[in-house]
């Protein structure tokens, strides 16, 4: 086997929504009501909902600038590469970088549709999301059968919703539902509670994946605010070990053990600690705690029914014994900072070699056709598939860095470390 051989499906790649994303979606009088792009006196881009404003793109949308250029300040359309809006070219960049399917999450309604839930008009922000999945499902993963898994956003404040907006996008062929990894910090219900359960149900009735991002639920910095924003990309991945423990310790998936979920952008190398303190701890404190797994151990149950993907992991990947191969994926997390594109399969290439063919390919793409319940093959020919087939209709894509994107000098030229506090402004 060789580099050009590998199959690759992300499971984490992100899309910035196109200004005319709705258009198509609602009609006049509702599309009068809906969330609308502005260019702000400050130049920037940012689409408005009942008078409140996203912030702008900034490590969301960096990739094809030079390293030295990655800020917070990419904030128009016109400082980013349109492979991160536009799906013709999108398929172009996913070409170029060997990547076969990809995963899409959401930017502007947040990871997991959060944005809406302060929204004033609960029942209107219902339609919005609806239209904000059929513009998903039909008009981004629809314009190239194959190359995309469908995602959906819920409107999380009304469960009854929750559960029909679920029904509804699982007719229309969605995969995966994005979902806060820790809901308490968006003041919902608990995982522990009894609340969600209609929702597990219907997504385990349609073999839906729950996909919990990083960051998706409490958005604070995991350090002080005068501390190098490295500590926080740092610890970010990691993070999401704390909302694992909270699921793998709720009743979800002993009520539903069929029902899957997904630790989107989390990384591996973490697990096998995590998974061996767990198993110590339910050993050790179960007699006090009260603590059932119901024959099995944590780590079993984590084995069973979570679905872990990395970026680049080297120390993970020689450690795979600890966890269940079979759940492993692989991610480019497209267009944000610690994307690889164009050379991730180089990268990954250089990861995994020692390991089998067989794992090899369960990692890089037959895991997730099973566990998301979507093959790419029944639109495409698998020859066609592999990362030398989809480079050689890629010739044409310019990889090469775009310095001073857009003609705004980057804002972190003055040779000081850039902080939490900083970034964390732009959020206000």
């Amino acid at each position: 086997m060789e580099m050009n051989d590998m199959i690759l499906i992300s499971v984490d790649d992100h899309v910035i929504e196109p200004p005319d994303m709705f258009k198509r979606h609602l009609s006049a009088t509702q599309f009068a009501r809906a969330p609308k792009m502005s260019t702000m006196r400050s130049g920037s881009d940012s689409w408005i909902y009942e008078g409140r404003s996203v912030p702008n793109f900034g490590l969301n949308a960096v990739v094809g600038r030079p390293p030295e250029e990655y800020g917070m300040e990419p904030a128009s359309y016109s400082q980013i590469r349109k492979g991160t809006y536009l799906v013709k070219d999108r398929i172009d960049d996913m070409n170029v970088n060997g990547v076969l399917t990809s995963i899409n999450f959401p930017t502007f309604p947040s990871f997991a549709g959060t944005f809406f839930l302060q929204a004033t008009d609960k029942e209107f922000t219902k339609k919005i999301i609806s239209a904000y999945n059929d513009w998903h499902i039909d008009e981004w993963c629809g314009a190239a059968p194959g190359r995309f898994i469908p995602l959906a956003i819920l409107p999380l404040w009304d469960i009854d919703a929750c559960v029909a907006e679920a029904r509804r996008v699982a007719a229309k062929g969605c995969r995966t539902i994005s979902f806060p990894d820790n809901p308490v910090a968006k003041g919902l219900p608990s995982v522990h509670s009894n609340h969600w359960d209609p929702l597990w149900r219907v997504m385990e009735d349609n073999n839906i994946v729950i996909s919990i991002h990083i960051g998706s639920g409490a958005q604070v910095p995991y350090s002080s605010l005068d501390a190098p924003i490295d500590t926080w990309i740092v610890n970010m991945p990691m993070y999401i070990a704390n909302a694992t423990t909270d699921w793998l310790f709720s009743p979800v998936f002993k009520k539903f053990p069929t029902l899957k979920i997904a630790l989107s952008e989390g990384g591996i190398g973490w697990i096998p600690y995590l998974l061996e303190r767990a198993d110590f701890t339910y050993g050790h404190h179960k007699a006090w705690t009260n603590s059932n797994f119901d024959g099995m151990l944590p780590s079993d149950l984590f084995k069973r029914n979570f679905i872990t993907c990395f970026i680049d992991d080297v120390f993970g990947l020689h450690n795979t014994q600890f966890m269940n191969v079979d759940k492993i994926t692989w991610e480019t997390d497209y267009p944000h900072s610690d994307s690889l594109w164009p050379n991730a399969p180089e990268r990954l290439w250089n990861t995994v070699q020692h390991l089998s063919k067989e794992t090899i390919d369960k990692i890089t793409y037959q895991n997730a056709i099973r566990e998301f319940g979507y093959d790419p093959f029944k639109f495409l020919p698998k020859a066609e598939c592999t990362v030398g087939a989809l480079r050689a209709k890629a010739a044409h894509v310019d990889t090469r860095p775009v310095a001073n994107m857009g003609g705004q000098d980057p804002s972190n030229r003055d040779g000081k470390p850039v902080t939490n506090g900083e970034v964390m402004k732009l959020f206000a």
